[in-house]
């Protein structure tokens, strides 16, 4: 099995485009937040000679495959089983303190999404698991067994931004009563006859409810609300951070973490904007970048991408009194 052909790496002349400056110097790191199959590190690697890259996953299949992928490399590369919010601790264990790179490519992974027995797919009929690391936590067919009404008609709303919450969570409930909801193919079948038909030809009723599961099973918002300022912290002046989103909420999430750390923090009124309170980071791109169209018809898993990027311009003033 050639890698290369069931995993193309989303924008990644762009990713490398915008990383590249802070890449070059000799003792440079990367970390790769979300792993995956190694694609974007297998690239930097390859395109930076002297680049080392920290590479971090959850899911420990994941961290194989890769693993296997990047030996070639040798000791440029240093895998780590742990969620991205775990940055910190992962860098502090290879004996640095800053980096000079980061890539985040958020969401579900080719490889969760392709092996059908791990869930995440409506539209295959499969145990409902949807955890990215299969060696701990909850499952989907735990939460939909467990959670109340209210509180599955919560996550749908929060996480899917579904506008049948009530509706769906109200239908799980009723056939939970008759059997447990153990697989997709059943969870799609109770999902598609509580949807009114003028609803099912806006998309497939499942989309949405499937998307809130895999969120609150891997509590993947919260963790991004704790990785992107830890991350931001492991930079180094000159480093620089690029993130892929491919939802709304994490879009959002990313926006206001970079929005934040590039703003000036002065009082408003004061005449002089001292040097503590100038911005930490400068904006690499304006807004959002998707996709170019020619990328979203060869790999149509770009098409909902969201890329945002920032350049540390100067260091915590808070580190260097504590240094």
């Amino acid at each position: 099995m050639d890698l290369r052909d069931i995993h193309t790496p989303v924008m990644l002349e762009r990713c490398i485009e915008l990383l590249a400056p802070a890449l070059e110097g000799p003792d440079a790191v990367l970390v790769d937040a979300t792993l995956g199959m190694g694609g974007h590190t297998e690239a930097f690697l390859d395109r930076f000679p002297a680049l080392h890259v920290i590479g971090l996953d959850r899911d420990t299949e994941a961290l194989r495959i890769a693993g296997d992928r990047l030996a070639p490399f040798g000791d440029r590369v240093t895998l780590v089983h742990t969620v991205y919010d775990g940055i910190a601790d992962a860098v502090a264990s290879t004996g640095r303190s800053d980096v000079n790179g980061i890539l985040f490519d958020l969401g579900v992974s080719s490889l969760q999404l392709d092996e059908a027995e791990r869930g995440f797919a409506y539209a295959q009929d499969a145990p409902l698991d949807m955890r990215m690391d299969q060696s701990s936590g909850t499952t989907a067919a735990d939460i939909l067994a467990t959670y109340s009404e209210g509180e599955l008609r919560r996550i749908f709303e929060r996480y899917g931004e579904e506008k049948l919450s009530a509706r769906y969570a109200r239908a799980i409930v009723a056939a939970r009563a008759e059997a447990p909801i153990e697989r997709s193919g059943r969870l799609v079948e109770i999902l598609t006859k509580a949807t009114p038909y003028s609803a099912q030809r806006t998309g497939h009723p499942a989309k949405r409810v499937f998307q809130a599961l895999r969120i609150e099973v891997n509590r993947e918002l919260s963790v991004l609300e704790r990785a992107i300022p830890a991350a931001l912290n492991m930079l180094a002046v000159g480093g620089r951070i690029v993130v892929l989103s491919y939802q709304s909420l994490e879009d959002r999430l990313v926006k206001r973490a970079l929005a934040e750390a590039s703003a000036s923090t002065a009082p408003p009124g004061l005449p002089v904007e001292l040097p503590e309170h100038a911005p930490r980071f400068r904006l690499l791109v304006r807004g959002a970048e998707q996709a170019t169209e020619e990328e979203r018809a060869r790999n149509p898993r770009a098409t909902p991408v969201r890329l945002r990027a920032a350049e540390r311009i100067r260091p915590d003033h808070a580190k260097e009194a504590n240094a």
